[in-house]
């Protein structure tokens, strides 16, 4: 039934499938890939016309995680994926990148490339896959594709490269690389980095890059078996003719509008120019209309050959500068008074206001994903307002590249975060741009780094960044540092470098053509660092330390380590106590499985208060030592204080005063505020204070100057009689009274009046191990 074709290769030290033919047969293109246990479905189909004046390239990618792939159900209400998670955004844009340079200009058909993870084992990550299976499923589906292309993830562990690692091997190494590439040509870069040198990220994408030839070969087995028809092309015509009249009409006035340093006017210069075109080829709008316009769309190529040209013939760029030159940059900090953390970069016509917010732990952001559910304590979100680029436009949720930009900027900061245990602080960077001519991502990590070091966090060290260019016109190539807006639309490759002064920490290309080589990226490499450490010396001249102490506006989070023991007794039956805490004192409370306590607030008097309280609940009381307390119970024979947060002791009436005290609610009310000392801890835990030797003003301890206890008339005590066998009561020794019998005791005797002289009832409570009857052993008689 199933015309099923597969092929399989041994990659990275597990089997790669592609297999088509078994799934989604109606599509122009399926393939399912597998790796270890991890499966991915990939579906791409394409309309067979092209609407009616349309000039673009419509290709949509979307990539979904079912959650069923990891055996989950999704959270929330609705508990069915619904809306694309960050992570779904990236990995669709992740695999557009590369392939949309690779279908031919002109080409204007709708396709849809549809990927979806059905099958995950928590070790292959489906993103990588995913690429490969939509570069399989394009190649075989007949559509005019110029691929395959292969893609890899590479680790970097105590100095060994690692093809396609899996997520301990990455959190743990220094790096997580991801290419894709073509069999002689690397088309995308995106990465993260712990400060390492160009040699290693060279040497990463080299090795990235042969395993994409792997996969790419594969693909063609596959085609070899299972490709359908090619789509028929119509003929591209010749436009040089067209090409060299638009340019003795305004190649002049583009030529002039391009050596126009502020964007504005150049902008107005360059609609001039495209406003008189169509006053030159106005006789064609009425005589072939097809032919007016296709005249119109040339002008962006005329626009891009006298860039170009410029740029390899002579070394000059749009705004005068020379390949290697940075746009002038000023860094201003603490630029908003009320953020924990602020900083305002402009780098010529691009400007971004970056603010750093501090916050505790219950503030961090909670993702629910294939694997479980994780939290982030460092988010970095980037806005891109239509006024930044002087337009009118849509304003409001972000959409896929604003989140793509964000996490760049992301993964350019993250390896130099401290850790948890170092700054226990969820952090927020938000990025603002409100101008925006060239790398506005960029601009946002150099933001991002001053704002965090005005915040107070303790960066490694800053971090900057620089986007590259390229001009390449078969082996003569220029690249430029820090490209414009137009230099990044009209050339062939986007290449943003961040790191440190000690290395790279993010690197992302993506190109417009089909590939660059090992020497155009050497270069590139070596141009961007010697930008970066430009870029570092200018923000060093607005901050080049972090601040040591927090804004005034920042929350303050003490960490203090107790006994896991302790842990239920902080936290209280049904989380009694620790409201309480946080209730009392004001400060927020988190405490984690391995005994870690937060405890945070913008005040430090609610800081002190609350540990103060959870360490009295977790310390011992010491015999001797005097504390602070309260006053919870009133009984006859004394009060109950609570004391160190969390313990109760008896003040027995005898150590309220040195004066006799008939009732103790004379002297002492609930809620009231005392001072006590320890007397007595004894072997189950019960304590007994005292009132009388501490000054109640002052907490200082007093002379006990009550006279020592006289011995009891009568002798002690004798010993206990044995205890009877049976039903019965219990005999009592010399001085212990009479003996109770089994069975039918007859009337109950009368004790007659009480004698208050004797002081206040025992109470069942206060019993010790003195006797069965009696006062217990410490309580001195008045």
């Amino acid at each position: 039934m199933f015309d099923t074709k597969t092929v399989s290769i041994e990659w990275g030290g597990q089997t790669l499938t592609l297999e088509t033919g078994r799934v989604a047969r109606q599509a122009d293109g399926a393939v399912m890939a597998t790796l270890g246990e991890t499966v991915v479905l990939c579906a791409v189909t394409a309309a067979r016309s092209v609407k009616e004046g349309q000039d673009f390239f419509p290709l949509t990618v979307h990539y979904q995680e079912k959650f069923s792939a990891a055996g989950r159900i999704p959270g929330g209400f609705f508990k069915r994926e619904r809306g694309a998670t960050e992570k779904e955004t990236l990995t669709s844009r992740l695999i557009d990148r590369p392939i949309r340079p690779l279908f031919p200009e002109g080409f204007y058909n709708e396709i849809n490339v549809i990927c979806q993870v059905l099958s995950y084992d928590g070790e292959n990550e489906p993103d990588i896959l995913a690429m490969v299976a939509a570069s399989a499923a394009l190649t075989i589906s007949g559509v005019p594709f110029m691929g395959p292309i292969g893609a890899a993830r590479i680790g970097y562990v105590d100095g060994e490269y690692i093809l396609n690692p899996n997520s301990t091997q990455i959190k743990e190494g220094d790096l997580d690389l991801v290419v894709a590439a073509t069999g002689n040509a690397v088309m995308m870069v995106e990465s993260e980095a712990k400060e390492l040198s160009e040699d290693v990220m060279l040497g990463a994408v080299q090795v990235a890059h042969k395993a994409c030839r792997e996969a790419a070969n594969a693909i063609i087995d596959l085609a070899e078996q299972a490709a359908k028809e090619p789509w028929e092309l119509a003929p591209v015509a010749d436009k040089s003719a067209t090409l060299a009249k638009l340019d003795a009409a305004i190649g002049k006035d583009i030529a002039a509008a391009y050596k126009l340093t502020n964007k504005s006017e150049r902008q107005n210069a360059l609609n001039e120019a495209r406003a008189k075109a169509r006053e030159v080829f106005a006789d064609l709008q009425e005589s072939d209309p097809a032919q007016y316009l296709g005249t119109l769309k040339l002008v962006k190529k005329l626009e891009a050959n006298i860039v170009r040209n410029a740029i390899l013939k002579d070394g000059t760029r749009i705004d005068g500068r020379t390949t290697t030159q940075i746009r002038p940059i000023e860094a201003m900090v603490h630029f908003l008074p009320r953020a924990h953390g602020s900083a305002l970069f402009t780098r010529g016509e691009t400007q971004a206001i970056c603010t750093t917010t501090l916050g505790t732990k219950d503030a961090e952001q909670m993702i629910d994903g294939l694997d479980g559910l994780s939290y982030s304590n460092f988010m970095l979100h980037y806005n891109f307002p239509p006024y930044s680029v002087g337009e009118v436009g849509r304003f409001g949720a972000p959409g896929r590249r604003e989140v793509g930009h964000g996490k760049l900027a992301w993964r350019a900061l993250h390896p130099v975060l401290p850790s948890k245990d170092e700054f226990p602080y969820t952090i927020r960077v938000l990025s603002d741009i409100t101008e925006s001519n060239g790398s506005s991502s960029m601009a946002t990590v150099c933001g991002g780094s001053l704002a965090m070091m005005d915040a107070g966090v303790p960066l490694k060290r800053p971090v900057s960044g620089i986007a590259m260019g390229l001009i390449l016109e078969g082996k003569d190539f220029a690249v430029i540092s820090d490209i414009l807006g137009d230099e990044d639309h009209l050339g062939d490759m986007d290449f943003k470098v961040a790191g440190t002064s000690e290395g790279i920490t993010t690197m992302q290309m993506d190109i417009k053509i089909a590939g660059i080589t090992e020497e155009i990226m050497r270069k590139a490499l070596a141009q961007a660092k010697e930008g970066r450490a430009h870029i570092l010396g200018e923000m060093a001249k607005a901050l080049d330390h972090t601040r040591e102490e927090l804004s005034a506006h920042a929350p303050r989070i003490e960490t203090l380590q107790i006994d896991k023991s302790k842990i239920r007794d902080v936290i209280g039956t049904g989380g009694k106590v620790i409201r309480e805490i946080v209730a009392t004192t004001g400060a927020k409370v988190d405490i984690d499985d391995e005994g870690v306590i937060k405890v945070s607030s913008s005040d430090t008097a609610q800081i002190d208060a609350a540990i103060a309280w959870i360490k009295g609940i977790v310390e011992e009381a010491e015999v001797g030592k005097i504390y602070d307390g309260k006053v919870v119970n009133l009984v006859d024979f004394g009060a109950f204080v609570n004391f160190m947060g969390g313990k109760d002791g008896l003040v027995h009436v005898s150590e309220i005063k040195n004066e006799r005290v008939e009732k103790v609610s004379d002297v002492l009310s609930e809620g009231q505020a005392v001072k006590v000392k320890v007397l007595e801890i004894d072997p189950r835990g019960k304590v007994r204070l005292s009132m009388r030797v501490v000054d109640q003003e002052t907490g200082a301890e007093l002379e006990d100057t009550r006279p020592a206890r006289e011995p009891r008339e009568g002798g002690d005590r004798g010993p206990r009689g044995p205890r009877r066998d049976g039903d019965g009561g219990r005999g009592r020794g010399p001085g212990g009274g009479g003996e109770r019998g089994s069975g039918d005791r007859g009337p109950r005797r009368d004790r007659g009046p009480r004698d208050d002289s004797r002081g206040p009832r025992r109470d069942e409570g206060a019993k010790d191990d003195g006797g069965d009857i009696g006062l217990p052993s410490f309580i001195t008689e008045n």
